[in-house]
């Protein structure tokens, strides 16, 4: 008996040390989620090694695909639509021609081209012929275009007769560049820009049928797709076929798409969520996709019950827009899925039971990054997952660091350091170039691709992908975004969460557009915080939004400052733009949006005086 009692002591013992026993409740509420993924991942596994082992790239993939159903509409678009075999024909008539204009394997291509079906199709062509595609953004012109051109070397631009002008600006900047427009509009007349050729009547008379084919390794680069992120000038990232491959099919295995699936694609086709991710069921998997020229609150379920849409993609502050847009009557649509990266954890559970959705696929990750994961299991906020005992199998983990500067601490040894449960740190993946999963072909510019690279993190010679983000993982291996680097600051002593005051004055002003960020104050240490909000007609209520600060944030957290704006600049993927407002500050000399300052003492905002503002900047008034 005492033999037994003992047995029971030690395992009692052990089981409490460091609350061992947390084990038995993580298994059991993450068993089914876990296997799900695990089921899923293998498959995926499975499935790179044999593209790898056959050197399967893109087209020959393709071309799998189009055998299977060639009459299946693969692409629609403003209420026409191109089947698999017509999607083959003009993507065979892009590589033929460019063939004939001397291309070869290797040689780089930019697009400037607004949404459409015949978008994805033109990349297709080229990539036939081992030609790469720089996936241009269309909202640049002048020098950030003239770089994004340059910056991926390339010999050539396809471009949209909607961006002439773009073109002509930078004209003589493009001496040995061969320039091709491309009209938008079929059967309308338009001007053909100086020295530009008319590619859609050049290809009126070029054959549809096969290039032939073109020996390339999977490990090839397939496309450059630009990162969007708001400052500095855009970054060219290496996407290969294999990453290509990797990310849209772990994504159709993750999320469980079907074959009959219509996916609602509004999203721009230069980025990697629409154009990578979409674009990548189709070409891939054979599924249909409905694509948008361009984003529309108003038009987002009408649209998807118009293509009879079954999954709607989603990005940024879309879900957002969606959600504020005044609606007569009740949304229709036979959406059953939405994916996507941006769902704010502050809308995520009005959004689904307002529209009643029945999965959201939130996912993170970067276009260039390694640091890849989906949430599958519908956790509001929860941006993906990584089983806390997986980590030799999916090497992402979170670092302490400097929570204003994203720098990471290291301990006397040298080395970084893990977070702990419901820590925040510094997202970085391990890199192995010989794993699909874990390759990071970095970016076309070989000195920006070392800066995104750590050594020596835990040992002398490894090396981490570094994200730049800022999560915050809990005991079940859930992650949830915090910020980027950078974005946080330090005031009071404290660290501030922009993401989090963003978010909360969003909901204070039902929804409207929020940036928050530091402004530096003579005299003061720290940065102070400031919020640029829109006000579209007029109706900001400044006591309202002084008592919603005051109830859901520490005092320290308040922004000192409030500009008043009529729009707030956005990415093309419609992420709020900040770098451009940080530097105006709160200098009423060279801003004529107007300005609040809070009163700690009134608690409320008074309107920002020049007398104010020097009173500040001299430390006359505390802060």
């Amino acid at each position: 008996m005492w033999l037994l009692a003992a047995v029971i002591a030690i395992i009692t013992a052990f089981i409490a040390k460091n609350k061992r026993y947390r084990w038995l409740y993580i298994i059991l509420k993450t068993y089914k989620r876990d296997f799900r993924v695990a089921i899923a991942f293998a498959k995926l596994r499975i499935k790179l090694w044999w593209w790898g082992k056959m050197q399967t790239s893109v087209p020959e993939r393709w071309a799998t695909i189009v055998k299977r159903h060639p009459n299946k509409v693969a692409f629609q678009f403003e209420g026409s639509s191109l089947t698999f075999l017509q999607v083959d024909e003009f993507s065979n008539q892009i590589a033929n021609y460019f063939k004939s204009e001397g291309f070869t394997k290797g040689d780089n291509i930019a697009l400037l081209l607004e949404n459409s079906h015949e978008y994805p199709c033109i990349w297709l062509g080229l990539t036939k012929i081992g030609v790469v595609t720089a996936l241009i953004n269309t909202n640049l012109v002048n020098d950030p275009l003239n770089h994004s051109i340059n910056v991926s070397n390339c010999k050539a631009i396809i471009f949209g007769s909607n961006h002439s002008n773009a073109i002509k600006q930078i004209q003589s900047k493009l001496v040995s560049v061969k320039k091709y427009q491309f009209h938008e509009n079929v059967g309308k007349e338009e001007d053909i820009v100086k020295d530009c050729v008319d590619l859609r009547k050049a290809l009126s008379t070029v054959t549809t049928k096969s290039p032939g084919t073109v020996q390339v390794s999977v490990k090839d680069p397939f496309l450059y797709i630009y990162t969007s992120g708001t400052t500095g000038l855009p970054k060219a990232a290496v996407i290969s076929h294999v990453r290509f491959m990797f990310m849209a099919t772990a994504f159709n295995y993750m999320s469980k798409m079907r074959s009959e699936d219509t996916i609602y694609n509004p999203l721009p086709l230069y980025h990697s969520a629409g154009g990578m991710i979409g674009m990548g069921q189709t070409v891939l998997h054979g599924l249909s996709v409905a694509i948008r020229k361009k984003f529309s609150a108003s038009n987002y379920w009408s649209d998807c019950a118009k293509y009879n849409c079954t999954v709607a993609q989603y990005v940024g502050e879309m879900c957002r827009y969606i959600l504020a847009t005044p609606r007569k009557e009740p949304v229709k649509h036979s959406v059953r899925a939405i994916f996507g990266n941006g769902l704010k954890a502050q809308i995520w559970t009005e959004f689904v039971n307002t529209f009643e959705i029945k999965e959201v696929f939130e996912f993170y990750g970067a276009t260039e990054g390694i640091s890849n994961i989906i949430n599958v299991d519908n956790t509001p906020g929860c941006v993906g997952f990584v089983p806390r005992y997986a980590g030799p199998i999916y090497p992402m983990t979170l670092l302490k660091c400097d929570q204003e500067t994203g720098e990471p601490l290291r301990n006397s040894d040298g080395f970084c350091m893990e977070c702990g449960i419901n820590e925040p740190g510094l997202v970085i993946s391990k890199i192995n170039q010989r794993d699909p999963c874990q390759e990071f072909k970095g970016y076309a510019d070989k000195k920006a691709t070392n800066k995104k690279i750590l050594q020596n993190v835990f040992k002398k010679g490894d090396a981490y992908f570094n994200s730049g983000d800022i999560l915050e993982r809990d005991e079940l291996g859930n992650y949830f975004f915090k910020d980027r680097t950078g974005d946080t600051f330090r005031w009071k002593g404290e660290n501030v969460s922009t993401s989090e005051v963003e978010g909360i004055i969003s909901n204070i002003l039902q929804l409207n557009d929020a940036v928050v960020y530091g402004v530096e104050i003579p005299n003061t240490e720290g940065r102070a915080g400031m919020a640029a909000v829109v006000d579209t007609n007029d109706s900001l209520n400044l006591e309202v939004l002084s008592n919603g600060l005051r109830n859901n944030l520490p005092t320290y957290s308040i922004p000192i400052f409030l500009r008043v704006l009529k729009e707030v600049p956005l990415t093309g993927t419609y992420k709020l733009k900040k770098i451009d407002l940080q530097r105006d500050g709160y200098d009423i000399k060279k801003i004529s949006d107007q300005i609040y300052f809070y009163n700690a003492k009134l608690r409320k905002y008074e309107e920002l005086t020049k007398d104010l503002m020097d009173k500040i900047r001299d430390g006359r008034v505390s802060v």
